[in-house]
């Protein structure tokens, strides 16, 4: 195992924060990158990733890996510290307002540039090649602020990856996760694993996240070059939503880190018994399925569908209830789904996102993701 200490750049004068990474098993193969806490108050992935770094260590150990791994335990250390009377806050980049999970930049049009008459007629070694110029990429473009060098360093590490894991939770939510078409085949085993009740995809969902930028690059060169040359798949993306934010404990933690590592097993990323995986909980819906419910005047909130509900069209998801003039408006599903995801506020402003239910059918367009 070795330790890898990223400075990011300073802030302000007297402060100074890091990312810290591990990295396991040999270069020259597959590579796997796992990170946890892109919103830095999301502490279920970072629990998980404490365990999965003894798992690493161990399977290193036995000579059991079969790919390099690199892992992320705390990719926001911004995040994690904003902190405002005994509330964490770390959705949002403090001083920006940005979404830590936002914004990211997508540079495969650049390296279309760069690549342009180097390529070959070997996969492998257009593989070396790409790799090599989205280092290069970054090495050359220096962030301007705190932020712009979280978001740097993160996907120089993580944009050499063949899988890319982004560990993140809900408010309150069933465990689900968010995947590309193209990768769902291979991410299936992690759904399987980790008893994901919503698998969402998406090609395009707006916004720039992290996990759409990682695999941006590989995506656009192919699209250039395909015709041309032989093109490595690229990479694989894959977002873990771990329940809801409260749900952290040993038992929990050392589960979900256990799935990870059967998934990635049966993935051939680990040597070791394939054990047969569970069945998949739900066949994956598309994002743009998804129905948000949002209250149209403040007012506190009465669930009367919870999370895992197979909500159907026209049923009362819940109520808003103004205490002073007494006006109770339901929200009601237009087209229905599993209800996934909810926010743990009990009252809600007006405009606030409430619920989310999962349905089979596009109903959506443009933005697809929570802002």
């Amino acid at each position: 195992m070795r330790e890898q200490r990223h400075p990011l750049l300073c802030a302000t004068p007297g402060t100074q924060r890091e990312i810290v990474s591990f990295h396991y098993g040999e270069s020259g193969g597959r590579r796997v990158y796992i990170q946890a806490g892109l919103h830095g108050d999301e502490i279920p992935g970072i629990a998980t990733a404490w365990y999965l770094k003894q798992h690493l260590l161990e399977l290193e150990r036995a000579g059991r890996l079969r790919a390099a791994f690199t892992l992320v335990p705390v990719a926001n250390p911004i995040g994690l510290g904003q902190h405002w009377h005994g509330t964490h806050l770390g959705r949002f980049h403090a001083p920006s307002g940005q979404d830590f999970n936002r914004q990211f930049p997508q540079v495969g049009e650049a390296l279309v540039q760069s690549l342009r008459g180097r390529l070959t007629q070997d996969e492998a070694e257009n593989r070396r090649l790409i790799r090599e110029a989205l280092d290069h990429y970054y090495q050359q473009i220096p962030p301007a602020t705190e932020l712009a060098s979280l978001r740097h360093t993160l996907m120089r590490m993580a944009t050499q990856a063949d899988l890319m894991l982004d560990i993140h939770c809900d408010w309150e939510a069933l465990p689900h996760l968010y995947t590309m078409p193209h990768a769902w085949p291979e991410i299936e085993p992690l759904a399987r694993w980790l008893g994901s009740e919503v698998q969402l995809l998406a090609e395009i969902s707006g916004g720039e996240p992290f996990d759409e930028a990682c695999c941006e690059p590989w995506l656009t060169l192919r699209s250039h070059f395909a015709t041309e040359y032989p093109m490595p798949r690229g990479l694989l993306p894959a977002t873990l939503e771990l329940r809801g934010v409260r749900d952290v404990s040993a038992g929990q933690a050392q589960q979900d880190a256990g799935a990870i590592i059967a998934a990635l097993t049966a993935g051939g990323y680990i040597s070791g018994e394939v054990k047969a995986a569970p069945p998949l909980r739900h066949v994956p819906t598309p994002l743009a399925g998804c129905e948000y419910l949002h209250a149209p005047h403040a007012g506190v909130v009465l669930h009367h569908r919870h999370p895992g509900d197979l909500v159907k069209p026209g049923e009362v998801v819940a109520e808003i209830v103004d205490p002073l003039g007494d006006k109770v408006t339901p929200l009601v599903a237009e087209h229905g789904g599993v209800l996934y995801a909810r926010h743990w506020d009990r009252f809600a402003c007006a405009g606030a996102l409430v619920v989310r239910l999962a349905g089979a059918i596009p109903v959506r367009a443009g933005n697809l993701l929570v802002e």
